[in-house]
């Protein structure tokens, strides 16, 4: 077992990676303590990952709320249904959220928990690889919008992050491969050596071998919770952890939330990122096609839908970075150096998106 402590001043969230851990009691002894719990989950993880997680917790008693798997989910509805479960299981100030599952069910309950009795606490579990290396980490939570992707949320850190890696064995590949997009993208804003490392050895992550995925997650780990120890609210420095994500979401919103896995809008919003960073004399083009050519190995979109220019300049609009009126964008200065700035021609944007996304409005 690995563990990273993500230091919030007085405060701290431990990150434990490894194998096993969502059976195994003394973890949860030093984690929960004898609070109340409720365990959310979705329909698809519960039935593969619930009976270790009743291990682990040793039989103890839990409430527990399943919700329909699918980013089409990750509604206010939603996490209103999680706080009736937590009224009616008459749970109090002093209980637990604990969410098993990825990235939707992570957000979601995280929420709750957030707004339950004005915030309770919070245990992720995360189960795939895109929760384990970024959503379960820094205490983003929130649900979506139909006018925009996580519009709606609270800063709600959880009182520690269990990644139990045995659970991405039992992950799709698709999701797997929108894992990796976050995992890139760490190297991209903050590590030029671990991009090296990930061109090195990105068949064998896509192998799933052990060794390969849990050296991953541990240096993605590290790179967002200095991140984050540094600017918890997303005042700052924060912001870049955002690389590809602006264009991301303005897909996601597009095509319909769920369309597109959100690592998978993230990897092509990556490329758009790059592209833009380089007509902006930023990024050399040859690191363009290293960014490029590493996700396209990783077996994910490169090239945007065709939702046409004036469609992603109004969803890029409703991007929480605007500031002033001024769209903010993360873009690359090299690869592992990124910054969130307004700083570019708008021009290259109005540009990039004719090329990109245009011809053939949807």
């Amino acid at each position: 077992m690995q563990r990273i402590d993500l230091n919030l001043g007085a405060r701290r969230c431990p990150i434990l990676i490894g194998p096993g851990l969502l059976g195994m009691q003394a973890v949860f002894a030093e984690h929960v303590g004898d609070r109340q719990l409720m365990v959310v989950s979705n329909e698809t993880v519960a039935p593969l990952w619930l009976p270790r997680l009743r291990a682990g917790l040793g039989g103890r008693p839990f409430a527990q709320f399943l919700l329909p798997d699918g980013e089409q989910h990750k509604t206010l509805a939603s996490a209103g249904r999680i706080i009736d479960a937590l009224v009616d299981a008459g749970l109090n100030r002093d209980c637990m959220v604990m969410a098993l599952g990825g990235g939707v069910v992570g957000d979601i309950a995280g929420f709750a928990a957030a707004t339950y009795q004005r915030g309770v606490a919070c245990l992720q579990l995360p189960t795939t690889l895109l929760a384990q290396v970024d959503s379960a980490i820094g205490g983003k939570t929130g649900v979506n919008h139909q006018g925009g992707k996580n519009l709606i949320g609270a800063f709600h850190q959880p009182a520690a992050v269990i990644a139990d890696t045995d659970t991405l064995a039992t992950l799709p590949d698709r999701e797997l491969r929108a894992g990796l997009a976050e995992v890139i993208k760490s190297a991209l804003i903050a590590d030029g050596s671990f991009f090296v490392w990930l061109e090195q050895r990105i068949e064998a992550l896509l192998e799933r071998r052990p060794e390969a995925l849990e050296e991953a997650i541990r240096r993605a780990c590290e790179i967002k919770s200095g991140i984050v120890a540094s600017d918890e609210r997303e005042q700052g420095p924060r912001a870049i952890l955002n690389l590809g994500h602006s264009f991301g979401h303005a897909i996601e919103t597009g095509l319909g939330h769920g369309t597109w896995l959100h690592g998978e809008a993230v990897s092509a919003g990556i490329v758009l990122a790059a592209e833009l960073s380089a007509r902006s004399g930023r990024l050399a083009a040859a690191d363009v096609e290293r960014v490029r050519g590493l996700l396209a190995r990783a077996g994910l979109p490169v090239e945007p839908p065709r939702l046409g220019r004036e469609r992603m300049l109004s969803l890029l609009g409703m991007d929480k970075k605007v500031a002033g009126g001024r769209l903010r964008l993360v873009l690359l200065d090299s690869i592992g150096s990124a910054v969130c700035t307004a700083d570019f021609p708008q021009a290259a944007l109005g540009e990039l998106l004719e090329d990109k996304a245009g011809m053939g409005d949807t």
